[in-house]
């Protein structure tokens, strides 16, 4: 009885997110501004369009786990979470207190009113068995990159380390899945900064992750449930006998032609990832595509292979759906080509619809965390949560000359504190989850091999 008690305590991982689930995404301004939650989903989105899921953003910059912890009830558990990502530690483990004479003990006693607000955060959660429990380790504070000689906090990543050891044994003893994005980012800033000095998976501010961050972070949460090496597709034909010899999550009929050429419909079950090659958000200046170069997404989840072989040697165009959108010659074609790789082909170019139509989603979306971040963290201190009134939007004027985060968030309140508007950017966001389900279906393509003249 004892050792199966164990078992059920033991560390579980993150199973995938399944049909109609509800996935709210937890944390600090890392979540709050940032990408990866949302890279996430357009994985979801691209290789499962049959499984329709929400993710939900429920970030608010500067805050600890005491703020988390306030703002539970009205906050996450408000969105109906059927799922529940929860990470902190970036703002618990301090910043220029470290400087102070006292600095260690301060923040001692600091992390010491974290864990306990934690433990209460925990004690909710405990009474909630029909949401599924996801703890994600931070990701780091890099104090070794030389990027910047800005925000050097002496020890702050020595108390980030037990913050996530913390986190990760509270997970452990709960039996709930626990996903390490710190340790892995630490490992690849380290690394490459043994060949570039400047490298740094948070270069702006040795805290926040650019793009690329954020899309490794992605990558190690959808390693985490398990979902690599699920390729998009795998085609498998011999030209010389029109013979179907393996279609991995597609269907291929129609084989026709020579070892001179041949066509065949191609239905995919699932789009290639559509990268983004513009840097997005405030202060950005990475890529998402950026992470190619320092984890293997391409590899384990981005593998769409076309492999012909029987034709004849020489040169041929690939043409889909009538139109050009390759040359290869014999031995590429025999040896498998990536179709993922290709942004010209008609998958790839719906797949890039979906990515800026969860762009725009994401982008709505910031303006109710930035609503949600005057609620919480300004006004719910002062008695005047979702008050909304003139007087609230009288306090925000007063301060945002002195507080450059109520001033940064001071314009889009002056919008947001009308309930109307506020429905209408949901609506938005709704229609625009609506038509990404819409367009994302399965369609069927005609592949052409077609000798080049």
């Amino acid at each position: 009885m004892a050792a199966a008690a164990v078992q059920a305590k033991a560390q579980q991982h993150p199973a995938p997110f399944q049909q109609g689930d509800r996935v709210v995404f937890v944390g600090n301004s890392i979540t709050d501004g940032g990408h990866y939650h949302s890279y996430i989903w357009l994985y979801y989105m691209t290789h499962f369009p049959g499984r329709r899921i929400t993710c939900l953003n429920a970030g608010i910059g500067g805050d600890v786990i005491t703020q988390i912890r306030d703002r539970f009830e009205d906050d996450v558990l408000s969105k109906k979470p059927t799922v529940l990502t929860l990470t902190w530690g970036m703002n618990d483990t301090g910043y220029f207190e470290w400087y102070r004479a006292d600095g260690k003990d301060t923040m001692q006693k600091k992390l010491e009113r974290s864990y306990s607000s934690y433990r209460m955060v925990e004690d909710q959660l405990k009474k909630r068995a029909d949401i599924k429990k996801i703890f994600i380790g931070t990701s780091p504070y890099d104090e070794t990159t030389k990027f910047t000689d800005k925000n050097i906090f002496p020890h702050k990543a020595e108390a980030l380390n037990e913050v996530v050891a913390f986190q990760e044994q509270a997970a452990k003893k709960n039996g709930w899945p626990f996903v390490d994005f710190y340790h892995p980012m630490r490992t690849i800033n380290q690394r490459e900064q043994q060949r570039d000095s400047t490298f740094s998976l948070t270069p702006g501010d040795r805290i926040h992750p650019d793009n690329d961050g954020h899309m490794v972070m992605a990558y190690l949460f959808l390693k985490a449930q398990g979902l690599a090496d699920q390729p998009v597709a795998g085609i498998r034909i011999d030209a010389a006998t029109k013979k179907v010899q393996q279609a991995v999550n597609c269907k291929i009929n129609g084989v026709t032609g020579t070892a001179s050429g041949i066509s065949f419909g191609y239905l995919a079950q699932s789009l290639p990832y559509p990268l983004d090659t513009i840097p997005r958000g405030w202060g950005n200046h990475n890529k998402q595509a950026d992470a190619m170069k320092v984890v293997p997404f391409m590899k384990e989840f981005n593998q769409e292979i076309l492999q012909v072989s029987g034709l004849q040697a020489g040169r041929y165009n690939l043409l889909m759906d009538g139109e050009k959108v390759g040359v290869y010659d014999a031995g590429q074609l025999a040896a498998g080509i990536n179709l993922a790789e290709n942004t010209r082909t008609p998958e790839y170019q719906q797949a890039i619809q979906i990515r800026e139509l969860n762009e725009e989603r994401w982008d709505i979306e910031r303006r109710l965390r930035m609503y949600a971040w005057i609620e919480f963290d300004f006004l719910k201190p002062r008695g005047m949560l979702f008050k909304d009134d003139n007087a609230a939007m009288d306090s925000v004027n007063a301060h945002a000359a002195t507080d450059w985060a109520v001033g940064g968030n001071k314009d889009n309140f002056s919008r947001a504190r009308y309930k109307a508007l506020r429905e209408v950017w949901q609506g938005e966001m709704n229609i625009l989850t609506d038509k990404i389900y819409q367009i994302n279906q399965p369609k069927l393509h005609t592949i052409t091999i077609a000798a080049a003249r």
